[in-house]
């Protein structure tokens, strides 16, 4: 023993002479941890070979040496979706292989009802009543990869399939291909809604596999797909008879061809949305009408290069639609306009929406009336041709509109309204930048009441002022919503007129950015509608004090929505409101509120118990510890800092 322990002789390694042996020690080399001396070296006096029967011999067979074809046929045997995913987990070869399978394809003798997690590249699944219950998945960005589509083909295949699938943002050189898309296609063919945005790398041969295996697709979407043409869209056509909904924006290679076949061969068609595809002309748009009017009720076209013709057919063959939007649309005139409403074929017309058509006048809005006959609502936007003629000779011939929105149309005067709420039963009027509405003293009086009126928004039109609330007031006497937001110019003494003449009691009130307002017109509003609001919004009125809070917490018994940001709010306001019993709050802001600090925590604690959201943002004097605290205690509430 003691020679052994003090043995002094070289740590070389002899080579045997039968060789099988040295092969046995390279063979295991690789998978066994074997000790090396870092300063001796085997010394070979003689070169030597192995034979590749000894290699042959000793080397591990494994199930990557088979041809692609023999692991394929494997594959189609395995008996649920669970081997499925784990076996796609080993590498991407087998997760390419799986993907290729058809859900047809899979032979096993047993259907089991599978309750399994998908593979770690697929995304958690969503499920709700607004997806009909059927699997959803949403790529965006980074994680939109071949890799991950077929690991998602691969991982729902067990569990009735993918019902929807919506890819967003996939323009990078590692994103969506063609290749993906046809994973997704033979391994979920119940597939019934597809959404494309931006992703320039799917072209014609991806929705050829979607047309080929998804027979049950109902929605398409495609959005900024440059590769897609009329081509791939004629494919989907012939083979998705269940398509219900089609929406093409940004696509500059689908054309008037496509159009055609989905209005000849989807005759369920009920939904056409058409942006900036410059293919797309009146031969497209008409057939589109003329073969798919038995069902198709919402239309939308932005940005086409039609003309008056494609009009004249909507307003002759849409005897179905109820929704119709129109934008962009500058060859058309003035003619295509008063065809469409004088074709007497929108009957059914509910909502239209003209936005930016010169060819809109007061005399083809006269024809829109006439031929409209159950129209309830109505926005015109960026009409400019669009005065006050217009609107009286629309209101004389619709008794049925309900709402009104006009935006930045600066024909409209404060005359064309009055004229407007005397003819028509309107329940809702809103006007954004219309900067043709003065404060006019009326020499005329002014006509019956407008009792039918219960929504007043009136944002960012500087001219509105004292003598237009005033006469508002007086004409509308049963409003119940009201939004002021963006009038810098209304006073106290101008808005109380309002105030007074509403009679049923004020539920929403938005008067944020009225700089000029005080605490006097709270308290009035507290006084006179305590009772019925329900949401107060004083956002940037930095003349609104601690005073107004008290006021609210005295008399407002039903208000749940309180936004007081960018006001002189303190912590003594916040006191008053967290010492009211009868308040119920459910979301207040303070952001913006220097005023509000530390010392505030107990009364936000205290108004937390009703709380589901609290706005901090901007507030420099509470400290992040404190709004830490706050997130402690307030578990229910979501707080914004």
């Amino acid at each position: 023993m003691p020679a052994l322990v003090n043995y002094s002789g070289d740590d070389d390694f002899f080579i045997r002479k039968n060789s099988i042996e040295l092969g046995r020690l390279c063979s295991i080399s690789s998978q066994a941890d074997v000790y090396w001396p870092p300063h001796k070296r085997v010394r070979i006096s003689a070169p030597f070979l192995f034979r590749e029967t000894d290699f042959e011999q000793n080397k591990q067979p494994s199930i990557n040496d088979l041809p692609g074809e023999c692991i394929f046929e494997i594959f189609k045997r395995l008996p649920s979706g669970r081997e499925r995913s784990l076996c796609a987990c080993v590498s991407k070869r087998w997760l390419r292989l799986l993907s290729s399978i058809r859900k047809g394809e899979y032979r096993s003798s047993n259907v089991v009802k599978e309750n399994i997690d998908s593979v770690s590249y697929a995304i958690e699944t969503i499920s709700s009543n607004e997806n009909g219950g059927y699997l959803t998945r949403c790529l965006e960005g980074k994680k939109a990869t071949d890799v991950r589509l077929a690991a998602v083909a691969v991982g729902t295949s067990g569990r009735s399939g993918l019902g929807k699938l919506s890819i967003r943002g996939s323009n990078s050189s590692c994103g969506v291909t063609n290749f993906g898309l046809s994973s997704i296609a033979r391994g979920c063919p119940s597939l019934k809604s597809l959404s494309l945005w931006n992703v320039p790398h799917v072209g014609d041969v991806g929705l050829y596999e979607i047309a080929k295996e998804c027979h049950l697709l109902e929605k398409l979407d495609l959005c900024q797909c440059p590769a897609v043409s009329s081509k791939g869209l004629i494919a989907i056509a012939e083979n998705c008879l269940n398509l219900t909904a089609l929406r093409i924006e940004s696509c500059p290679k689908i054309g008037n061809e496509s159009l055609q076949a989905v209005g000849k061969l989807c005759p369920k068609l009920q939904s056409i949305s058409i942006k900036d595809c410059p293919l797309v002309g009146d031969h497209g748009v008409s057939s589109l009408f003329s073969l798919a009017s038995s069902v198709l009720s919402k239309v939308k076209l932005e940005g086409l290069k039609i003309s008056d013709f494609s009009l004249s057919v909507i307003g002759y063959y849409g005897k179905s639609v109820t929704n119709l939007m129109l934008s962009g649309l500058g060859n058309v005139s003035e003619k295509g306009f008063w065809v469409m409403g004088n074709a007497q074929g929108l009957q059914k017309l509910v909502s239209l929406m003209i936005t930016s058509c010169r060819g809109l006048t007061d005399v083809s809005l006269e024809a829109m009336g006439k031929g409209c006959a159950n129209l309830k609502q109505m926005c015109l936007r960026s009409c400019r041709f669009v005065s006050d003629d217009g609107l009286l000779a629309f209101s004389k011939a619709q008794g049925s509109l309900e709402c009104l929105q006009l935006e930045e149309c600066n024909k409209v005067t404060q005359s064309g309204i009055i004229g407007f709420l005397s003819n028509c039963g309107l329940k809702s009027l809103a006007l954004v930048k219309c900067m043709g509405i003065r404060d006019i003293s009326l020499d005329t009086p002014l006509s019956s009441p407008c009792n039918s009126l219960k929504s007043l928004s009136v944002k960012n039109c500087p001219g509105f002022g004292t003598a237009s609330l005033a006469m508002v007031g007086n004409l509308c006497p049963q409003l119940q919503h009201v939004d002021l937001s963006g009038l810098y110019g209304i006073t106290d003494a101008g808005l109380l007129p309002l105030l007074e003449s509403c009679k049923e009691g004020l539920a929403k009130v938005n008067l944020s950015g009225c700089l000029n307002l005080t605490d006097e017109i709270v308290l009035a509003l507290t006084r006179l509608h305590g009772g019925t609001v329900e949401l107060l919004n004083l956002d940037g009125c930095r003349r609104i004090t601690d005073a107004s809070l008290v006021a609210v917490a005295d008399n407002c018994v039903f208000l749940n929505d309180l936004d007081v940001s960018r006001c002189a709010i303190s912590d003594s306001g916040v006191a008053a409101l967290s010492h009211a019993e009868q308040l119920n709050l459910q979301v207040v802001s303070f952001s913006g509120c220097l005023g509000v600090s530390n010392k505030s925590m107990p009364f936000l604690k205290q108004l937390g118990k009703t709380l589901v959201g609290l706005n901090l943002q901007h507030c420099n004097s509470i400290s992040a510890r404190t709004v830490e605290l706050l997130v402690e205690s307030l578990w229910r509430c979501d707080i914004l800092f």
